[in-house]
Order: structure tokens, then C-alpha cells, then sequence
């Protein structure tokens, strides 16, 4: 068994299990690290459910530096093997279910992957006596947080929905591994990622390219929700940030410190596409759905790092990706893309009055 020195942060990274990786912060994550570090060789372990898409992976796919293994994180003979044969040193865990409506129509998957996985991926970290495990996890887990308060590291976690539920477990269990096994942890708890290659049921990625085919878009009770929308390479920017000088055994918030409603995020992306307000149909409201995220990221930034880009930039930019990217999206949104949409969206769409 390895015995680690708890805090240390001399830790040798380059060869690197990027669990999740073929997803859409794991992929951006994957061009992030083959564009800034030469001598790092990036083993992608991805299942492929619904939202993994090796598409994403297209511009590094001829790279001697890349691999990539089908697998699953909650088999661990195959997490073992795939360690084993690429000499991993590091394991940084993306994998997960995302998406809070899908949590509320069947929390199974997310228990799965994001609690049992994350433990069969501890297990083998202490197995091989891994250099480094890091935890990707969201602000979701500290649940609603009131109007003047932003959370902190150390505040408790308050999850309110199957989703946040199954990541505040998983980062509850990371942290009982570091203290129990002195196993070398570091967590990052992100806001609201957007960006290129995100699975077309969130928010941003969802109302982009219904605009574009002008289609409604389907806005949750009054939108007037408050979120940080950050640009994912901004958020891949401070993980790596964490892995290279992050503190063994710590956590850190990655956000932008600045809220948007929602409401005005859906303005700023017709506003970009130069479709028309319109469309905008306010839904009947998600079933607890957490009204305001807010993130204190004075810890991140302590270490250096800010986001390049303000909110309004963020999305903006991911407005105009899909835009001139309909070759990824077209092909997603069919088939079972349909099926749950009209599920989560058919009746209320139908029951919604348009924008006055």
C-alpha cells in the first residue's frame, strides 16, 4: 500500500486518466492540457453514454500524445487496466451525469457514476499509489444560497436535487479518503460552464440552437434564477492551476464572482443570433430548483488565476460557436435528444403563454 506525506504539492504530472474526457468540460479540458504541455501523454476513459461524443475529441484525435479507452469507472478491473497500461499517474475524475432534470427523472445513473464510480476511482488511485486524484464537482452542491451571501469552501453542502445530491457525496467520500488514507486529493467546484461542444439539454446550448432554427425557448418559472455562466476554457485554465499549485487536500471555487439572471442571459444570446425576443416562453418551474448559485473565489485567485472572460463574454462567444458549428448539434438533436426533450418540455410548452 502507499504511504503518502499529507499536504506535500511536489507531485509529478504527465501521465494523465482524464475520466469523462470525451464530455464536454472533460474534452475541453483534454485540448487545454495537449495545447500547453508537450510531454504529457492524456488517456481519455469514457463510457459514452447519451452526452460523451468523440466528436469533441476530433482535433486531437491524430495526436501521439492522446489515447483513448472505452470503459466505464464503476468496473474497476477496467479502470485497473487502463492505469496499468498507460503508466497513470494522475486521475482527473469528469465523469458523471450532469444534468439536474434528468437527476429527477431517474436519480439511478447519477448514484452510479458519480458516487459509486468516484469510489471504484479512489480505490485504484490508493491501489497504485497514485501521484494525484482530483475531483471535478459544481457550486450546485452547496444548494440555494441567500441574496448577500457567496459560498465558501468551507460552508456545508445543502444539496437540493438528486444531481447535487450525488456530487456533494462524492466529494464528501474524496475527502474522507484524503483524511482516512492520506490519499493525494485536491476538489474544484465549478459554476455554470458554456462553451464549445456542450450537450444541447443545458440552458445555454439548448436556447442557442433552438433560436437559430427559431424555435421557442423554453425559460423555467420568471428566469429570473441567478447564476455565474463562466467560459469553460477559463474553468480548465484554473484546474490545472489546482493540479499544478493547488494545496494537497483542499478544495477550490472556480467561478467569475459575477451573477446573471438568467432571464438576462437568454437576452444577451437572441440578442448575438439576432432573433427575436419572441420566442422567449416561460415554463412552469423545475421542481426545486435552486434559485441563486454564488461563488466566493478568493482562494483561486489567491493562487493567481482569474477568468479571461466577463459573463456576458462568455456567452456571446458560445452563442457564435454554435452558430457557425451546426455540424456538431444537428445530429445530436434527434433521436433520443427528442424523446427526452418532448418529455421535459412538450407539456410545458404547450401550457405556456408567449412573450408579451
Amino acid at each position: 500500500m502507499a504511504i503518502y506525506i499529507t499536504g506535500s504539492t511536489e507531485a509529478l504530472l504527465k501521465n494523465l486518466l482524464v475520466t469523462g474526457g470525451a464530455g464536454f468540460i472533460g474534452s475541453n479540458f483534454v485540448h487545454y492540457l495537449l495545447a500547453h504541455y508537450e510531454d504529457y501523454k492524456v488517456v481519455v476513459y469514457d463510457k459514452l453514454t447519451y452526452a460523451g461524443n468523440l466528436d469533441n475529441l476530433l482535433p486531437v484525435q491524430n495526436d501521439p500524445r492522446y489515447h483513448f479507452v472505452r470503459g466505464d469507472i464503476g468496473k474497476r478491473d477496467e479502470v485497473e487496466a487502463a492505469v496499468r497500461e498507460h503508466d497513470i499517474d494522475t486521475i482527473v475524475n469528469f465523469a458523471a451525469e450532469t444534468h439536474v432534470d434528468r437527476s429527477i427523472m431517474d436519480p439511478d445513473a447519477f448514484i452510479q457514476t458519480s458516487v459509486y464510480g468516484t469510489y471504484t476511482l479512489l480505490e485504484v488511485t490508493r491501489q497504485f499509489g497514485l501521484e494525484r486524484y482530483h475531483q471535478i464537482s459544481t457550486d450546485e452542491v452547496y444548494g440555494h444560497v441567500p441574496v448577500g451571501r457567496s459560498s465558501r469552501e468551507t460552508d456545508p453542502v445543502e444539496p437540493r436535487s438528486p444531481y447535487a445530491a450525488s456530487k456533494a457525496s462524492a466529494d464528501l467520500l474524496v475527502n474522507a479518503y484524503h483524511i482516512t488514507y492520506g490519499l493525494p486529493i485536491t476538489i474544484t467546484r465549478g459554476s455554470n460552464n458554456i462553451g464549445p461542444y456542450q450537450y444541447p439539454e443545458k440552458a445555454v446550448p439548448l436556447f442557442a440552437t433552438n433560436a437559430i432554427d427559431g424555435l421557442p425557448l423554453p425559460v423555467y418559472g420568471d428566469g429570473r434564477q441567478m447564476r455565474e455562466y463562466q467560459y469553460v476554457r477559463d474553468h480548465c485554465e484554473a484546474i490545472d492551476l489546482v493540479l499544478q499549485r493547488g494545496q494537497i487536500g483542499e478544495t477550490y471555487n472556480i467561478g467569475t464572482g459575477v451573477e446573471v439572471e438568467n432571464l438576462a442571459m437568454v437576452e444577451i444570446l437572441l440578442d448575438t443570433l439576432n432573433r427575436p425576443r419572441s420566442l422567449i416562453r416561460h415554463v412552469a418551474d423545475r421542481p426545486g430548483h435552486d434559485r441563486r448559485y454564488s461563488l466566493n473565489i478568493a482562494k483561486i485567485t489567491a493562487l493567481g488565476w482569474e477568468p479571461a472572460h466577463t459573463p456576458e463574454e462568455a456567452i456571446v462567444e458560445t452563442a457564435r460557436w454554435y452558430r457557425d458549428n451546426e455540424w456538431w448539434w444537428r445530429k445530436i438533436k434527434s433521436g433520443e435528444f427528442q424523446q427526452y426533450y418532448e418529455a421535459q418540455y412538450g407539456e410545458r410548452l404547450r401550457t405556456a403563454a408567449p412573450l408579451q
